[in-house]
């Protein structure tokens, strides 16, 4: 396609900002999406930076290549970018750069729509502890820190019914990542924007894994709010908080056998709806499994692979958004049009409503 030089806008209604969360979403270069649209990658950058706008033209050009309707782009509701630097992903090195910044664009579409809900419903308020945390952790401090976020929510001894209600019960947004999303990401959490958001892989359908994955993004938020993202040291302190959040030392630890029994770790799965991988680590963890006796069981585990034996069912689902949704609706408003006068994108409202319950809410109104 020819490349044109550009002429005025045709108006001002146009967000650049907009553009570059929309470009990053589809995971094109400025390159890649000047050559479609027929401008030049200065072009798209001064339309990013809000130095110009484009023609209706190369307007249309942009919403047909990146699938998104022209009130999408339009001014008045600017967006909040989420940093990398403050996003946790359980696989930043096998994660590359243009993945985890499409993970980004859809948790800042995805911070635009809570924000929205929350000016027609008051959401839970966000109570994440805080805690005086030294700058070294250490294995007592993580667990210290996992017990009192357990007092603090007031959770009962014993198995946590849902990982990921207790989140939302406390002000964290719990999503899902759409389908298409790099297998690399896996998982991710954020505090960067007005709410703590957790978003949870839409690949692994098992209940153990998800409620780990949510406890483990839990984790960073309580453990790492000003700490770099992506040292094998963060992810291995939030894999020991999760473990201790769901399992409690003093809980778990006379039941935990002191050699490979299958039987045994199987029983202990179902009661405390964890994996049979988190329990061998617990176990080994806490000195009673010795180092062979882990080596042969996680070689056991390796053989069997996932799904691994004795699921315990679907996966922990978000439910507060379409407890909300449900509450606009039965309050005369219509869903739809409130996401499209917010100028949410489409595709983001449905998938994110999609992986939300129907339940009915118990949500003020305001």
């Amino acid at each position: 396609m020819k490349r044109t030089s550009q002429s005025p806008a045709a108006g001002t209604d146009f967000d650049g900002t907009r553009l570059t969360v929309a470009r990053r979403l589809r995971r094109k270069t400025k390159a890649t999406l000047a050559r479609e649209v027929g401008v030049t990658p200065t072009a798209i950058g001064q339309f990013e930076k809000n130095l110009s706008n484009p023609t209706q033209s190369v307007l249309a050009q942009l919403c047909l290549q990146l699938g998104l309707p022209r009130d999408f782009f339009g001014a008045g509701r600017p967006l909040a970018l989420l940093p990398a630097s403050g996003a946790h992903f359980r696989s930043l090195r096998s994660t590359s750069a243009a993945a985890r910044e499409q993970a980004l664009a859809y948790g800042e579409l995805c911070l635009e729509l809570v924000d929205l809900i929350g000016a027609y419903v008051d959401l839970p308020p966000v109570s994440l502890p805080e805690f005086e945390l030294p700058e070294e952790l250490s294995d007592d401090d993580i667990a210290e820190a996992a017990r009192l976020t357990r007092q603090a929510w007031s959770i009962e001894p014993g198995p946590i019914a849902s990982v990921v209600q207790a989140l939302e019960a406390h002000g964290v947004i719990a999503l899902r990542l759409p389908e298409r999303t790099d297998a690399a990401v896996d998982a991710f959490s954020t505090y960067s924007g007005s709410r703590p958001l957790v978003f949870l892989s839409p690949t692994k359908d098992d209940k153990a894994r998800s409620r780990f994955d949510a406890a483990h993004e839990l984790g960073h938020l309580v453990l790492h709010p000003d700490t770099e993202p992506g040292s094998k040291l963060v992810e291995q302190e939030a894999n020991r908080f999760a473990a201790e959040f769901l399992m409690p030392r003093d809980e778990i630890i006379d039941d935990l056998p002191r050699r490979i029994d299958w039987p045994t770790f199987h029983d202990l799965k179902r009661h405390w709806g964890v994996s049979l991988r988190a329990l061998v680590f617990r176990a080994h963890t806490l000195g009673r499994l010795s180092d062979a006796s882990y080596r042969r069981a996680n070689q056991q585990l390796s053989i069997w692979g996932f799904p691994e034996p004795g699921p315990l069912g679907p996966a922990e689902s978000p439910q507060v958004l379409g407890m909300a949704r449900q509450l606009i609706t039965d309050s005369g408003y219509d869903f739809a049009d409130i996401m499209a006068a917010g100028r949410v994108a489409p595709e983001v409202a449905e998938s994110v409503m999609d992986a939300a319950s129907n339940d009915r809410p118990k949500l003020r109104f305001v």
